[in-house]
């Protein structure tokens, strides 16, 4: 699939060094239609799937080719809303299959997609997959972690640097497919990217080993292919525990 002029796009997803299996998903999806893609832009998703006897594989995966297929076919509505109804068809695609399949229960997946039209950014994030923003140089985290440590954080228990290291802080409190109901993040409003900014999904198998500022130094000094090079290899260094997922996308 051809990459449209004004974003250079990269992607990569590793097993990791102590894992199985590769519970994370990635895909990447733009128009063929020119008159759709002016109204739907480019369309990125990272997730990273949990739950035993490949349930995290299943999971990931229905998330991500479901957010993809039903962005790209719905016709009603702003991109915005198009991109929630993904949300909400995946989650319940993902209850549906392991009522189906009870050798699936517990089965669930983080989620973050992102929708670009022209320099506009919209997003859907649950879990805690993330989100960056490098802008002017400088790196600042869009999404929020569902999780027990990024709420002990949020009520001011533990500082940002504590929650870093945290024991715990992979503990998720929502996700898709987990739950009766969820409310995944959204913004009010479009943000407005500039020439030059690079956004950057990563599941926690790329953010967890590495820090904030080593992302941000690889991305700022590297093509988003190399930068995805670099940092999948630096986590591997620090032992790849968990698999690794990343999307980088710089606006030209």
């Amino acid at each position: 699939m051809g990459i449209r002029a004004g974003v250079q796009a990269a992607g990569m997803s590793d097993l990791g060094c102590q894992r199985e299996n590769n519970e994370d998903r990635y895909s990447y999806w733009e128009p063929t239609d020119d008159a759709e893609f002016e109204r739907k832009g480019r369309l990125a998703v990272v997730a990273d799937g949990m739950g035993g006897h490949e349930g995290g594989q299943e999971a990931s995966r229905i998330a991500v080719e479901t957010i993809e297929r039903v962005y790209a076919q719905q016709l009603e509505g702003d991109p915005q809303s198009q991109l929630l109804t993904g949300f909400r068809e995946a989650h319940q695609q993902i209850v549906r299959f392991a009522t189906e399949h009870p050798e699936f229960r517990g089965m669930g997946t983080t989620a973050t997609a992102i929708v670009l039209v022209g320099k506009q950014l919209l997003y859907g994030h649950i879990g805690d997959s993330r989100l960056y923003r490098v802008h002017q140089q400088q790196m600042s985290r869009i999404t929020r972690d569902h999780s027990y440590v990024g709420r002990l954080f949020e009520n001011g228990v533990i500082s940002a640097a504590e929650a870093e290291i945290h024991p715990q802080r992979h503990i998720l409190t929502a996700a898709l497919g987990t739950g009766p109901e969820f409310t995944p993040d959204s913004p009010p409003h479009p943000i407005a990217l500039e020439s030059g900014d690079t956004l950057v999904l990563c599941t926690d198998g790329l953010w967890g080993p590495l820090t904030d500022h080593e992302i941000q130094q690889a991305v700022i000094e590297n093509p988003p292919q190399e930068a995805c090079r670099t940092l999948v290899a630096l986590a591997r260094e620090r032992g790849g525990p968990d698999n690794i997922t990343l999307q980088v996308l710089r606006i030209d």
